[in-house]
């Protein structure tokens, strides 16, 4: 009997830790004496117990509960548990709420949690509203009138603005609206030499155009960090389309050359057309002389007189060609 009740009490006092875990587990009344002595009152069975049905952990929503009642920042427990429920992240809210309150901004739970819901950190936008941060620009090149680029680094100074973080644009676009207006800016210089001597004259001008409009921070400065001399684009422009003409002017002298080669060779083929004609008319010559004698057109003298004809011709053309060349 004796080993009986041994495995029996064992079997007792194990049921017991198992009821005491799963009691501690479901009403944490650790996590509610804490709370009760911080000063914050949650009910055990409804708010602790119901979290844990909920399949939320209280201390996800004590601990920050207890975190904004120090602060002087009184919420509700049921507050912060939707929130989490909807996905938001409850202890950057408080946090944020509480820098908020001491930095003297006007910051509401329902904005700081839609803020947070938006896809904002809340608590980081609260920062950046008392401590303006400073964001810089990649390297912006732009050609002044006069055809030389110039390059320009820039350092924005901006403060997040609450109102405007819920839809209000992000530091994308603040770069991008700086570096349009400092690449105006340069563009509309005359000179060079102009942006060179007075940086900041591109700050002014960038600066009064409003840039922060529509974002979610507001800028107050934009200083010019860097400015550097890059290439003569207009020279190289100016260059490349010498080199274009050139190679359209050579083109064209072609095309001509070519035209030229084939206007030639057709007339040099008119002339040996012409050519075979001669030759051809000339055999016919003889054929008709044979013809005139078989049909005594032709007597044998009017032969002879055509052929001295002919001779005293060659000779005239003989002695006129020397002259021509004597005269040359």
């Amino acid at each position: 009997m004796e080993p009986l009740l041994t495995a029996t009490g064992l079997l007792v006092i194990g049921l017991v830790l198992l009821g005491l875990i799963v009691f501690l587990y479901f009403i944490p009344v650790g996590l509610w004496i804490t709370a009760f002595f911080s000063g914050v009152r949650v009910k055990l069975v409804r708010d602790l117990v119901g979290m844990r049905l909920r399949k939320v952990s209280p201390a996800i929503i004590v601990k920050p509960l207890i975190t904004a009642h120090k602060a002087g920042i009184y919420l509700e427990a049921p507050q912060l548990e939707a929130h989490y429920l909807a996905g938001g992240a409850v202890q950057k809210v408080v946090n944020a709420l509480i820098s908020a309150d001491k930095a003297n901004i006007d910051l509401s739970f329902e904005r700081a949690t839609a803020i947070d819901l938006a896809g904002r950190d809340v608590f980081e936008a609260v920062q950046v509203s008392v401590n303006p941060k400073v964001i810089e620009t990649p390297a912006v090149s732009a050609v002044a009138k006069d055809g030389i680029q110039v390059r320009a680094i820039a350092r924005v100074t901006v403060r997040a603005n609450i109102e405007r973080l819920v839809g209000g644009a992000g530091e994308e676009t603040i770069i991008a609206r700086v570096g349009e207006g400092i690449v105006s800016t340069i563009g509309s210089s005359e000179t060079h030499k102009a942006v060179l001597e007075n940086p900041d004259s591109i700050s002014k001008v960038v600066l009064a155009k409003g840039l922060d409009s529509g974002t979610a921070f507001e800028i107050l400065s934009i200083d010019i960090a860097d400015v550097d001399v890059g290439e003569n684009i207009g020279a190289k422009l100016q260059t490349d389309q010498a080199e274009a003409d050139l190679k359209i002017a050579r083109a064209k002298a072609e095309e001509r050359r070519a035209s030229a080669v084939a206007r030639e060779q057709e007339m040099r083929a008119a002339v040996e057309e012409q050519r075979a004609k001669v030759v051809e008319a000339e055999a016919q010559v003889p054929l008709a002389i044979a013809e005139a004698f078989r049909s005594g057109n032709l007597g044998v003298m009017d032969y002879y007189n055509l052929k001295n004809v002919q001779a005293d011709t060659r000779m005239r053309d003989a002695i006129g060609g020397q002259e021509t060349k004597r005269a040359e």
